[in-house]
């Protein structure tokens, strides 16, 4: 058994802003298991916002490469690693190696069909005549997301709106709105035709939206990591949007979406600024999500080989080669 990890900063068609700073690359780490002649890879992003780094999650993997070579499987992998990007490369990588070790892919695995997906396709934060620019640019997608920051989000909103007359548009608040905030913008955004909103408040604050009116769908995304997340969700909000990079891998990721339908909320399934060797296992648990962003590969100007394809604003399945 041999393990291998490196870095991979994958290129952005021109930068990607959100309210903690602008990106010009993706900045990834992949991992890769071999064993018998055949390799298993999985990708993650480590993010700030979690305390996390290229540096402390190259260490968090590279702590566990004894274990690994000592031919520990998905399950033990789960109590050695705590939920977040390292355990997602890990389990991710080790999903493949399975797959290509019994000669079957995830979905023979699984038991599953693959089915086309229509993703959202995201706007990154900015001024809003330049955001209105980008939604006409883009007015032929089905469904748009919104970056969000606070100070003028409702005329960014309003500018998208003009610039895409027919698209289902959600919004990714970022965790930038309080109580006030949200009540004034509610009705407005009501009117706007908004489909959902992500994280409108910061993680620390989901007591706020006890027996507060969510007249547009509230979706958790800062405040939902893993299953331990679903005491604080159910009852606050009406979705939670699963990242494999937050659950700590597809293993995480299948079981969570499990028991948040089983709970009653409704599932969306999103990622991290990656390639498409992340989008595999994200798109695996999107089969039958309400609401898909796995946009990854489209914000970025160079992707991973044998990445996925797009056609007619469906994203098609992805062939094995790729990952699984």
């Amino acid at each position: 058994m041999n393990i291998s990890l490196y870095t991979k900063s994958w290129p952005i068609r021109g930068s990607f802003t959100i309210s903690r700073g602008s990106k010009t690359s993706a900045d990834t780490i992949i991992v890769e298991i071999e064993k018998d002649g055949v390799t298993g890879r999985g990708e993650c992003v480590p993010y700030a916002r979690y305390h996390e780094s290229i540096e402390s999650v190259m260490a968090q993997i590279r702590g566990i490469i004894p274990e690994i070579k000592c031919g520990i499987d998905r399950t033990q992998l789960q109590s050695l690693l705590p939920s977040g990007a390292a355990r997602n490369a890990v389990d991710c990588a080790m999903w493949d190696l399975e797959c290509k070790h019994q000669g079957k892919s995830i979905w023979s695995l699984l038991e599953a069909d693959p089915e086309p997906l229509t993703t959202a396709y995201t706007l990154s934060l900015d001024k809003p005549r330049k955001m209105e620019q980008a939604a006409v640019d883009n007015s032929f997608r089905p469904l748009l997301k919104l970056k969000l920051g606070g100070a003028e989000d409702l005329e960014r909103v309003i500018a998208v709106r003009r610039g895409a007359p027919d698209a289902t548009i959600i919004l990714d608040a970022n965790e930038a709105w309080d109580l006030d905030t949200y009540q004034a913008l509610i009705p407005e955004l009501e009117k706007l035709n908004v489909a959902m909103i992500e994280q409108p408040f910061p993680a620390d604050q989901d007591a706020v939206l006890d027996n507060l009116e969510r007249p547009i769908p509230i979706c958790a995304d800062e405040s939902c990591h893993d299953r331990k997340s679903l005491k604080n969700i159910v009852g606050r909000y009406d979705m939670i949007n699963i990242k494999t990079d937050k659950t700590g891998g597809l293993t995480e990721a299948l079981a969570l979406k499990q028991d948040a339908e089983a709970a009653g909320l409704r599932v969306m399934v999103g990622c991290m600024l990656s390639s498409s060797l992340s989008m595999a296992p994200a798109y695996v648990v999107a089969q039958g999500a309400e609401v898909v962003d796995l946009d990854g590969p489209l914000l970025l100007s160079k992707d991973i080989e044998r990445g996925f394809r797009f056609e007619e604003n469906q994203m098609m399945p992805f062939d094995s080669a790729l990952w699984g």
